[in-house]
């Protein structure tokens, strides 16, 4: 006999390595586009969204504080939550830009 059983056995083995390699592959790939890539899309558009604020626009802030901007600073913004009476918040806490009028409708 000119090949042993064990060596002939070993080519079958390397094979197996790879195939049981491609579900460890999968996951990171299903990881990549059901978790990271939302994340990092909502990132994204709350960077832009925090970075575009201006006086006068109506906002909702961390813990759900409603108000409108009077003061826009580099990483603070002034709100007037009710008449007279202002809070300010870091830039990152202000969650949601609500549309002009909304205020009112409360």
């Amino acid at each position: 006999m000119l090949i042993s059983p064990a060596f002939a056995q070993g080519a079958s083995a390397t094979d197996q390595g790879w195939t049981g390699l491609l579900p460890i592959i999968l996951m990171f790939v299903l990881l990549y586009f059901m978790l990271i890539r939302p994340q990092s899309k909502r990132a994204k558009e709350h960077k832009s969204m925090t970075e575009g604020l201006q006086k006068g626009d109506e906002v909702v802030a961390a813990g759900g504080v409603v108000g409108k901007i009077t003061k826009v600073s580099d990483a603070y913004v002034s709100l007037e939550i009710a008449p007279q009476v202002e809070v300010s918040v870091q830039r990152g806490a202000v969650q949601l830009l609500l549309p002009k009028g909304t205020i009112k409708s409360i």
